[in-house]
This record gives structure tokens, C-alpha cells and sequence, in this order.
């Protein structure tokens, strides 16, 4: 079948962009169509007279993967942004990840032997829970009373919508706790932004790909099926198949952004997350500070949970026993559509960071590639 493009690429977020970008690069003709205005999907950044607002939420670039790392830097400079985010709760603030400035804030120990014998103190209190039945006696048996009530039950309830004691245990299947006086948040060797917001990066992959925005797939999928050969879907991978086998469930977010003419730095900080349960929102994003602002003005970002909805976007999916099983009875369909290859983290109905999301797309592309060998 003569078609005008080789492949249709339904959103234009990190996986779409990468897989478009390596197959233009192989000759290959594109089309990505995305229903948003912009490209980059969540990654998308808005420029406030130099203040790059991350517009769908705090991203930060992160990954072990040294192949990945060269990929992205290839593209755009990256920053050297370390993610130190703090919690507050109450009038009080605690270092994150749970570290050794963290137990000195919660109990003014100042050893690694000191912190072990209290946390142990404190976890052998639940040893006699052998199968935690959900989440919070799991979180009690990994790391005590003070940890969980102060920085995990409050935050983690209103991520999920629920009951720390009506979620699955394997939500926290470990908590990490570090014996070293480091507040970086991640283990990976290679982290960082990049230089001028996220739109650079995408716009690097979508460079020389005709690319049409504001453009609803589903409404317009009986034509659009017709100019391409194949196609790649990134979202919710239910409603591609007009949600014939139910429904599966995702959490959604709700963003509150506010411009601060009189203040030139609101927190300190880019993150500070809200970990008690009255408080409505998880954290504040401070922008400028993901790229040393200098700013005479600042601009902060609320970030509240919110049910998944008509007219929501879908953030994360719910991979509880429930959903996982019916996301393999779509997968099956999935497999019954060789045009179609499913990717993203709506595609395939997992939360996946964004070192990961480049990974898998080169991954798919490569696969393609030798396909048409």
C-alpha cells in the first residue's frame, strides 16, 4: 500500500519523539501528531521571562545508563542539577532521601550507629508482622514509627487517593536508607536539566519531523490510519481499543502555578514536598532553582493529586493485581495489530522514568530497523 509516510506517530512525548527522530534519521518518512498545542507532552516547559516552568511537573533527568546519558547530551547540554528535595512537616523541614542529616533532624543522632539502633528500636516494634496485608504495616516493618507518621503515611494517602491501610504492601517494596550525610536523591551517576528547559530536546528530536499539533488521534483515526504503514501509539492503550474490556484506573495531577513579582526566592529550594494529609498538595516546584536563577521574580507550582477523570490527564497508572490483569487482555489485543507498535508509559500501562522512556524507544526503533532489513 503506497501511503505518504512510513509511520504515524500518535504524541509527540519523549518516546515519540525519540522513535521519530531515529527513524528520520534512517530515511524513514514521519508524521507526528499530538492533540496537546505543544510537543514534549509532561516534559513540555513554559518560558516565563527566563524561568523555565516545568508545566506538568518536576523533571529531572536521571540515569545509570551511560548510553542514554551520551544519547540526550548529543542533542542539547544539560545542566548539573542535583535533586535535593526537602519535607516539611508541620513547622518542621527533613532532608530527603531518608539520610543521616534526616535522623539527626528527626532524633539528633549523630553516627551511623546511632541512627541503625533507632531505627531498629523502632522496627522491632512490627516484627511480628511476617506478610505485611498492605501498605502501611509494610512501611511500619521496613522502617518504623517516625519515618512512616511523619514522612510517608500523609504524603503517600494523598498521592493515591486512599488509605495507607487500603493500598497494596507492594507499593513501598523497600525503603532506602542512607547511613551518609548525602541529600542527593538519586543513586544514578549521571543527572541533570537541560540548559533552557526541555523544549530544547525535544525540539532537537522533532527537528526536520512534520509534526501536527492540537490533533485528536481517536477523533480522527479513520483517516489518519490511511497515511502510514504503521503506526506508534502513546496513549492510554484502553482507549485505543474504545475500552471493550473495561477501563483501567490512573492517578491524575492538578497544577497550580503562581508568579511572585516581590519575592526573588520563595523556598530555596526547587522541591519541597507537603507530607502531612490536611495539607491538599504534595509539594512546591520553585522553577528558577532547577537552573541557578537569578530572577528578580520567582515562580512556584502546587502540585495536587487528583482523581483520573473526563478531560484529566492520565499521570500513572495504578498497577494493582486488578488493572495489571486486565492490561494482559489488552496487551493480548495489542498483539493482534502488527501495525501497531504500543509504547509510552500509557501504551504500555507503566510508570517508567525518563531514561527508561529513551531506552525503550530506541530499543523499538531498532527492533523496527531490523524488521525491515
Amino acid at each position: 500500500m503506497n501511503t505518504p509516510y512510513d509511520y504515524l506517530v500518535v504524541g509527540a512525548g519523549l518516546f515519540g519523539s525519540v522513535f521519530a527522530h531515529e527513524a528520520r534519521k534512517a530515511g524513514r518518512r514521519c508524521l507526528v501528531v499530538d492533540r496537546r498545542t505543544h510537543t514534549g507532552g509532561n516534559i513540555y516547559c513554559r518560558d516565563e521571562d527566563g524561568i523555565q516552568v516545568h508545566a506538568y511537573g518536576a523533571h529531572i533527568f536521571h540515569t545509570g545508563n551511560g548510553e542514554v546519558w551520551r544519547y540526550v547530551n548529543g542533542l542539547t547540554a544539560f545542566n548539573r542539577f542535583t535533586n535535593s528535595p526537602v519535607a516539611r512537616y508541620g513547622d518542621r523541614l527533613y532532608s530527603l532521601p531518608f539520610n543521616m542529616n534526616t535522623f539527626y533532624q528527626l532524633w539528633g543522632t549523630r553516627t551511623p550507629a546511632e541512627a541503625r539502633a533507632k531505627i531498629e528500636e523502632q522496627r522491632a516494634a512490627y516484627a511480628h508482622i511476617e506478610h505485611p496485608r498492605n501498605l502501611e504495616e509494610q512501611a511500619l516493618k521496613l522502617c518504623g514509627d517516625d519515618i512512616y507518621r511523619l514522612l510517608i503515611k500523609g504524603y503517600t494517602e494523598k498521592q493515591w487517593g486512599r488509605p495507607a491501610t487500603e493500598l497494596p504492601a507492594f507499593i513501598i517494596r523497600r525503603i532506602p536508607l542512607r547511613f551518609t550525610f548525602d541529600n542527593n536523591y538519586f543513586d544514578d551517576p549521571f543527572q541533570g536539566i537541560p540548559t533552557g528547559g526541555y523544549n530544547r530536546l525535544t525540539d532537537a528530536l522533532l527537528q526536520g519531523v512534520e509534526t501536527r499539533l492540537g490533533t485528536d488521534y481517536l477523533a480522527h483515526r479513520a483517516g489518519l490510519d490511511t497515511l502510514a504503514r504503521r503506526i506508534v501509539y502513546t496513549g492510554c492503550i484502553d482507549e485505543f481499543f474504545d475500552y471493550r474490556l473495561g477501563r483501567l484506573e490512573y492517578r491524575s495531577l492538578r497544577f497550580e502555578h503562581q508568579r511572585l513579582d516581590d519575592t526573588d526566592n520563595y523556598q530555596g529550594n526547587a522541591v519541597v514536598n507537603y507530607c502531612e494529609r490536611s495539607v491538599p498538595y504534595t509539594r512546591i516546584i520553585e522553577h528558577k532553582h532547577f537552573d541557578c536563577g537569578q530572577q528578580p521574580f520567582t515562580v512556584v507550582t502546587r502540585e495536587y493529586p487528583d482523581a483520573f477523570g473526563p478531560g484529566k490527564e492520565p499521570y500513572y497508572p495504578v498497577n494493582d493485581e486488578r488493572n495489571n490483569h486486565l492490561y494482559e487482555h489488552y496487551r493480548r489485543l495489542a498483539d493482534m495489530r502488527p501495525d501497531v507498535l504500543f509504547g509510552g508509559r500509557l501504551g504500555r500501562y507503566a510508570y517508567a522514568d525518563m531514561d527508561d522512556t529513551v531506552a525503550a524507544a530506541l530499543a523499538l526503533w531498532r527492533q523496527e530497523a531490523e524488521r525491515a532489513v
